[in-house]
């Protein structure tokens, strides 16, 4: 009877020890799950550094490029936020002198999408890339990945024109080792039922295939970029 009342005892005492230890790891628990949950769920930030091929010019907000862009990722279950820096007219230039207040939005991804208006004003190849050079280091400096975004110069432009400007972009990607889209208008330039009357900008269906078409680029780099660390920015 006295072993029982003995065996008994100490049988408490260990389940006690146990259910205590248990809710030490039930309240730990519940201390860390919402700082991950909420982790996990917080959208990557993807922002387009560019002219008005970003902007949406000539569209409504919905059709622009960054829009249209995140509608497709969201349809593919990516959770990205895509930030309109488009500015339209602007140049490469430009977009060095903006760098600054884009990244107060706190972009875990930049694409670098410049150099049309240099190519339009028939600007020195040369100083369009010192300008992306410039760019993408700043943007690499910030802590930030970075994704270029080329473009051609039309054929009329002359061959020594189109010499000097179309490799730029593959120099400034291998420099800084950063993915490159070749051609951001690839399917749509000089495809009238794809553009507006100008012959220059996308129109709704034209934004479409250019989504269409860099999609793949895009979630591969994604996937490749993951897990992306958001730049030590106050």
């Amino acid at each position: 009877m006295k072993l029982q009342n003995r065996y008994g005892g100490f049988t408490a005492t260990v389940n006690s020890r146990i259910a205590a230890f248990l809710a030490l790891i039930l309240c730990l628990a519940a201390v860390t799950a919402p700082a991950n949950v909420h982790a996990q769920s917080e959208p990557i930030k993807l922002a387009i550094l560019g002219d008005s091929l970003a902007a949406g010019y000539g569209l409504a907000p919905a059709q622009a490029f960054p829009n249209r862009l995140q509608a497709a990722l969201k349809d593919r279950g990516r959770n990205v936020t895509v930030i309109n820096h488009g500015v339209s007219g602007d140049t490469t230039m430009g977009g060095l002198e903006r760098i600054d207040w884009m990244l107060a939005d706190k972009p875990d991804i930049v694409m670098v999408e410049l150099g049309g208006n240099d190519m339009l004003r028939a600007l020195d190849p040369a100083a369009t890339e010192r300008n992306l050079d410039a760019i993408v280091d700043k943007l690499k400096q910030a802590g930030t990945t970075v994704w270029l975004v080329g473009m051609m110069a039309p054929r009329n432009f002359g061959p020594e024109y189109v010499k000097q400007f179309d490799v730029i972009y593959k120099k400034i990607a291998d420099k800084h080792g950063v993915p490159l889209y070749p051609f951001f208008l690839d399917g749509v330039a000089q495809d009238p039922a794809l553009n507006q009357p100008d012959g220059i900008h996308p129109n709704a269906k034209g934004v479409d295939v250019i989504v269409e078409r860099i999609l793949p680029f895009v979630t591969k780099n994604l996937d490749d970029a993951a897990p992306v660390r958001r730049p030590a920015r106050p």
